[in-house]
């Protein structure tokens, strides 16, 4: 056996020991990624506000544009999905709106609050209706 193949060897065992996040870390890239993701909440946020006010005027196309724009911004957010349902259903798109309707209760499963805060509005809703 070589010596440099048993160096190369302690090494890699070394390096495998080494528990995750020992690494240095860039904190310049840190604060970017914890700004990117805000920034991507943010924007998610207002295309639902923008999808909710053009849903309560009537105009469901944009409206369902406006939450599937959401969708697109924050792929987890049952919220967009669900808004989506109900726009596609009043445009008479009922498959495409069942499966938004789907992921958006596939979506609050793994989250318990969103899903109370999703229950609550629903129930608001049928209270106006």
């Amino acid at each position: 056996m070589r010596l440099g193949s048993g160096i190369h060897c302690a090494a890699l065992a070394f390096a495998l020991l080494l528990p995750p996040g020992c690494a240095s870390r860039d904190p310049a890239r840190d604060a970017s990624e914890a700004r990117d993701a805000s920034e991507a909440l943010a924007r998610n946020q207002a295309l639902i506000v923008a999808g909710n006010q053009a849903y309560r005027s009537g105009r469901y196309e944009l409206a369902a544009k406006r939450y599937a724009a959401a969708a697109v911004a924050k792929q987890d957010d049952p919220a967009a999905y669900f808004g989506m349902g109900m726009a596609l259903a009043r445009l008479g798109r009922i498959d495409e709106s069942r499966a938004a309707y789907t992921r958006s209760r596939e979506l609050a499963r793994q989250r318990p609050r969103r899903r109370r805060r999703i229950a609550r509005a629903v129930a608001a809703r049928r209270r106006r209706s």
